[in-house]
C-alpha cells in the first residue's frame, strides 16, 4: 500500500519528466581552428604547412575530429541543440567540421561572422534545425575609440524553439589580454557596452524577452565588463527580474580549482553563459537554472600539469610543440527545459 501511495504522489513528476524535451547549449573556444591555406588579407602564417608550427592537413583533420568528439560527448544521447564556437577561421573550417568530420551524422547548420580581426578568427553558432528555427542573424561590429583597434564581431542570432518561444542568442569573443590585463581592459569594457546596448534593445522590443549570451569574454565574473557593464548577477532563488542579466556559472567559480581556463597554475572562468531573467522562470515552457550549467571537464579533455601540478586542459600545442590535444579552454554548457505547449 505504501508503494502504491508513493507512486501516485510521484506520478505528476514522472509525467512531467516524460513530457519535457532536452535542449542543451554549449560554448567552446576551440583554440585556433585554422585551415592550411593562406589568406592574403589575414595574419594566418602561423598556421600553414611551411610555418614553424608545421600546421599540415593531417593535423587539421585531427583537430576537426577532436572537436567533433567533444561536441558528441557533451551531447550524450543526442547532439546539443546550440553550439557556440570561437577561434574559427572561416566558412571552410565550419563546413569541414559539419559536413566532413564525424559530426556530419548530426545534421548541424551554422551561422558565423566575418570580422576584421587581424588573425582572421571569428565566432559561430551551430544549431539543430528540429529544435531551433532560424529567424534572423546579424554581425555587430565593435567600434573602439582607438580607431586602429580591431576585434571579433558579436554574433546575434534570433530563432524560435519548438515551444514557439523566441530566443535571442549572442556569441562573443572579447579582446585578448595578450598585451596586458590593465592595458587591454578598456577594449573589453567597450565591447561589453556594445553588447549591453544590443541586449537592451531586444529587451525593449520583445514582449517576452529571452536572451542567451555565450562566449569567451577574456575576463572573469568579477571583472568590470561582466560585473558592472553587463551587470550579470548570480541568479536569485526566486523571482528573477525579466530585464536583468544573470550569470549561470559565477557562483561556482568560488570553488577550488574551478574554471574553463588555467593560467600560471590558477583556474579561472573566462567562458560564460549569461541569460536574461525570463529564461529563469520555471513556470514558463522554456527555462533553465544555475544548477543546470557547468564547465565540461571530461577526462579526455585534461592532462597532467607538470609545471604547476594538478591538471590542465589538453591543448593542441604546448608552446610551439604539437601535442595533438583539443583546446586550451574547456567547454561550458547548460541544459534548458522545454515543456511542449498544449495544442
Amino acid at each position: 500500500m505504501q508503494k502504491l501511495i508513493l507512486f501516485f504522489l510521484l506520478f505528476p513528476q514522472i509525467l512531467l519528466a516524460q513530457d519535457t524535451i532536452p535542449f542543451r547549449i554549449v560554448f567552446y573556444n576551440v583554440e585556433n581552428l585554422f585551415d592550411t591555406h593562406h589568406d592574403s588579407l589575414k595574419n594566418d602564417q602561423e598556421f600553414l604547412p611551411t610555418s614553424i608550427r608545421a600546421w599540415h592537413y593531417g593535423r587539421y583533420k585531427k583537430k576537426l575530429s577532436n572537436i567533433s568528439k567533444v561536441i558528441t560527448a557533451i551531447g550524450e544521447w543526442e547532439p546539443p541543440a546550440l553550439v557556440g564556437l570561437c577561434e574559427v577561421e572561416n566558412n571552410r573550417v565550419l563546413r569541414d567540421l559539419i559536413y566532413h568530420s564525424p559530426l556530419k551524422e548530426h545534421s548541424y547548420r551554422y551561422i558565423m561572422t566575418d570580422s576584421p580581426d587581424d588573425r582572421g578568427i571569428d565566432v559561430a553558432l551551430m544549431y539543430q534545425r528540429d529544435k531551433f528555427r532560424l529567424l534572423s542573424h546579424r554581425s555587430i561590429r565593435l567600434a573602439f575609440k582607438e580607431v586602429s583597434r580591431r576585434s571579433r564581431d558579436i554574433l546575434h542570432v534570433t530563432g524560435s524553439t519548438i515551444t514557439r518561444d523566441t530566443l535571442d542568442v549572442f556569441i562573443v569573443h572579447f579582446p585578448s589580454r595578450s598585451e596586458g590585463e590593465k592595458e587591454t581592459e578598456p577594449y573589453r569594457l567597450e565591447a561589453a557596452l556594445t553588447l549591453r546596448n544590443a541586449v537592451d534593445s531586444i529587451i525593449q522590443v520583445r514582449v517576452d524577452p529571452r536572451v542567451l549570451i555565450m562566449g569567451d569574454f577574456n575576463d572573469y565574473p568579477r571583472n568590470k565588463s561582466i560585473s558592472q557593464v553587463l551587470n550579470a548577477q548570480i541568479p536569485p532563488e526566486e523571482k528573477p527580474e525579466i530585464d536583468q542579466l544573470y550569470h549561470l556559472l559565477a557562483d561556482k567559480e568560488k570553488r577550488k580549482n574551478y574554471g574553463s581556463y588555467k593560467y600560471k597554475g590558477s583556474w579561472g572562468l573566462l567562458d560564460h553563459i549569461i541569460v536574461s531573467g525570463g529564461l529563469l522562470d520555471s513556470r514558463s515552457c522554456f527555462y533553465t537554472n544555475k544548477d543546470l550549467a557547468r564547465v565540461v571537464d571530461l577526462p579526455f579533455l585534461l592532462q597532467e600539469d607538470e609545471k604547476y601540478g594538478g591538471i590542465q586542459p589538453f591543448r593542441t600545442y604546448y608552446g610551439r610543440k604539437y601535442i595533438g590535444g583539443f583546446s586550451d579552454h574547456l567547454p561550458v554548457m547548460a541544459d534548458f527545459i522545454l515543456v511542449p505547449r498544449k495544442r
